[in-house]
């Protein structure tokens, strides 16, 4: 950093801010637009960049109820990997991947993806064949993929517990190399910028209350500050999708649940990886601060509530001492929760909703963060063309009707 810009960045901390400009306008809502999307979050924000920057279609409205990102985009792990097992997963989560590889020059924003690597720890024998069956479909699916013995995941993550009495003792496990962290406050702020720069209008604080149909297509909707129109919609709005459904009138297969997260006082670098136990269902990287960011599987009763709770509380935090008996007394600085779609397969839904004119984006459960470009990409994609790309088109809606599930809550053990 040069000598002008520490002092500017001084002079602008001791006097308000005042001379930095907005990164993104906050406009008054215009009556029409070629197209809407509900949800101003980073699926919702990204869906509008690309439509902007693939299709020039830049006379786009992104409503959100809240302030941007203040969803669930502003309440996980940060984690972004594509280590699933099943082809259509892998083509999926894999170009989101490769996005974000790109995404900080894309935006000119820096969106701190640092790729530390993710690594699935296996505690016996049959896990280990089973982390030898996940690391051989990742690589036939063109993903990166190790497989590591104990004694390589001990040099990698030497704080993990390789007592001979743990009760998981580690016996190996499965690291893809590319996977790591992002900054989500970063994505949002990246996508909102970009999108804003090429005539995208972000309306905050503007709740949709209605949709507007018309001879059975839906042509806008009813919103605290007016009725606003589009040619098309789209909607990315997480852990309630389903809310959204009952007022569009179609019906969707998600149940929406807490997910719990904690940070912790910062400490000195002790992991410069993410590693997730499956015996535990607990997984843990360090912020560049310093904190450590931890998580584990969901509140299992449906809630639309952002508050955490003792027994999930103990059952997450349990597993990290298991893991790391060395950080069992570390304090915590907060914790809190986001409301996730989960669907009966645990992949997401992408395709037409079932009325005319409206798509979805949602049903990503607890991968939604990693999948912010690639969900962008595919729904704007779709609200351009009123079809599938390649990769979306395995998520449709009417693979529940067919039979068609691809099943990843037991294939890859990920957490829901």
């Amino acid at each position: 950093m040069s000598k002008y810009s520490m002092f500017r960045l001084l002079r602008e901390g001791l006097t308000g801010n005042r001379g930095w400009g907005q990164a993104w306008r906050s406009p008054t809502p215009k009556a029409a637009y070629d197209a809407i999307v509900v949800g101003g979050g980073g699926h919702g924000l990204a869906t509008a960049y690309y439509l902007a920057k693939n299709h020039g279609i830049t006379n786009v409205a992104v409503i959100e109820k809240g302030w941007l990102g203040g969803g669930n985009t502003g309440r996980n792990t940060t984690v972004i990997r594509s280590n699933y097992f099943y082809p259509e997963s892998a083509a999926l989560y894999d170009f989101s991947v490769r996005l974000y590889e790109g995404l900080s020059q894309d935006l000119n924003y820096n969106v701190m993806f640092s790729q530390r690597g993710m690594l699935m720890l296996a505690h016996s024998e049959p896990e280990m064949e089973m982390a030898a069956r996940q690391c051989n479909a990742m690589r036939l699916n063109g993903l990166d993929a190790e497989l590591l013995d104990r004694d390589q995941v001990r040099r990698l993550a030497p704080v993990l517990n390789f007592r001979d009495d743990a009760r998981y003792p580690v016996h190996g496990g499965v690291i893809q190399p590319r996977g790591g962290t992002g900054r989500h406050d970063a994505v949002a702020w990246g996508y909102a910028r970009a999108a804003d720069a090429l005539g995208i209008d972000i309306i905050q604080n503007c709740e949709v209350l209605d949709f507007i149909t018309e001879a059975g297509r839906c042509v806008g909707v009813t919103t605290s500050l007016g009725d606003i129109r589009g040619g098309v919609l789209g909607a990315a709005v997480a852990g309630h999708s389903s809310v959204l459904a009952q007022l569009g009138g179609y019906d969707l297969p998600i149940t929406s649940y807490a997910l719990q997260a904690f940070v912790s006082e910062p400490l000195k670098p002790v992991l410069d990886t993410v590693v997730l136990s499956p015996a535990t269902g607990t997984y843990v990287s360090q912020s560049d601060k310093g904190g450590l960011v931890i998580g584990g599987g969901l509140d299992r009763v449906p809630s639309y509530g952002q508050n955490g709770n003792m027994p999930v509380q103990e059952t997450v935090l349990g597993g990290l001492a298991e893991m790391m008996p060395a950080l069992a007394k570390v304090k915590l600085l907060r914790h809190w929760g986001g409301i996730v779609d989960v669907t009966p397969d645990s992949s997401p839904i992408i395709g037409p909703s079932g009325v005319e004119g409206l798509y979805l984006n949602c049903g990503w459960g607890t991968g939604g963060f990693k999948a912010i470009p690639a969900g962008g990409y595919f729904l704007a994609h779709l609200m351009a063309n009123g079809a599938h790309h390649e990769i979306s088109r395995p998520f449709d809606l009417t693979r529940f009707e067919t039979g068609m599930l691809v099943d990843e809550s037991a294939a890859s053990g990920i957490p829901h």
